[in-house]
């Protein structure tokens, strides 16, 4: 942050966050943040010295605003491996539905946003390299299944966690929140478990 006071940077921030849903990242410019948090352009400026930092900075906030930390802390409690695995996915498979809508627009415009390509990897590279913790978890205890090397495990792990696949199970196929949790958690304990 360049300068500016932590209330204006919020507003900021989820006035990002407001647009990036509602209009599916289509045409979100500096000028709209603005207009939406209440504070010129320049203010916007002041805080985030370009739009690759503000859409990195908003997706932080929203993992801040939704509790991602704590979520990621009950993880790193269980027992073993193979709980670590289960909360993993638990706990992913639930956080998708609150940040879908911010997720969508980023992947919607990635291809020709810089900002968003930027804010959508830095996540997804999050998401494995907290994947490769828990396949690494199960090789130290030789539970990792015999049939996987562990790039091809944290690759299976990361891509069945992935936006567009619970999209598609609970979106386009129908699949309730719960029986989405449970079949992903039961497919990738057979998967990855030897």
């Amino acid at each position: 942050m360049s300068s500016g006071d932590v209330k204006t940077r919020v507003r900021i921030l989820d006035a990002t966050w407001k647009l990036m849903e509602k209009q599916r990242g289509q045409g979100v410019r500096m000028g709209d943040i603005a207009k939406e948090a209440g504070v010129s352009r320049q203010a916007v400026y002041l805080h985030f010295e370009s739009r690759v930092e503000l859409m990195r900075a908003t997706t932080k906030h929203v993992d801040e605003a939704l509790g991602l930390d704590d979520r990621i802390a009950h993880v790193k409690k269980a027992a073993d491996a193979r709980e670590a695995l289960v909360r993993f996915v638990e706990m992913w498979g639930n956080y998708m539905p609150e940040i879908y809508g911010l997720a969508k627009a980023l992947l919607a415009v990635r291809d020709t946003d810089e900002a968003a390509a930027g804010a959508w990897d830095e996540c997804m590279s999050c998401l494995r390299v907290a994947g490769g913790e828990i396949i690494d978890a199960l090789i130290g205890e030789g539970a990792l299944s015999v049939e996987l090397e562990r790039e091809e495990a944290g690759a299976l792990l990361w891509t069945m966690l992935s936006i567009q696949n619970w999209e598609q199970l609970t979106v386009e196929c129908g699949w309730s929140q719960r029986a989405y949790v449970e079949r992903m958690t039961g497919m990738l304990r057979r998967v990855l478990i030897g």
